[in-house]
């Protein structure tokens, strides 16, 4: 076993050694074209990530922050898994209306989807935000 082990090890040692000794022509490309391979190959990698994995990153970001903007009373919103329907609507929370009738009030950037209300949903929402305190 051991002899095959080393007859191997002989055989690769002496392939390797003929490859290092190949001729400097051959052996590696002029130092000017590899640098110019490698800045294009960067550049592309770089294009790559940012049409692939920033850009639409950044559309998503933007409709979100959208929608956030454009909350109404009477919305259906879906903050961090808790569903309600919008009574106000302040500079970074909004107060929701829970299904049992409670009432929280949320960060706006927790609301991850946001369904428009009907006008029967704003009328509700009105005539429950007259039972809040007002706003401080």
């Amino acid at each position: 076993m051991t002899n095959k082990f080393f007859t191997l090890m002989t055989g690769f040692f002496l392939f390797a050694s003929q490859a290092l000794s190949a001729d400097d022509a051959d052996a590696m490309p002029p130092r000017d074209q590899g640098m110019w391979q490698t800045f294009i190959m960067v550049s592309i990698a770089l294009i790559f990530f940012y049409f692939i994995l920033m850009r639409p990153e950044q559309k998503r970001r933007k409709a979100m922050e959208d929608q956030r903007n454009s909350l109404k009373k009477g919305d259906r919103v879906n903050a961090m898994g808790i569903l309600g329907t919008v009574l106000r609507v302040q500079e970074q929370t909004v107060i929701l209306k829970m299904y049992d009738g409670a009432k929280i009030e949320v960060l706006k950037n927790a609301i991850t989807d946001v369904i428009p209300g009907s006008d029967d949903d704003v009328k509700k929402a009105e005539k429950e935000e007259k039972n809040l305190p007002p706003v401080a």
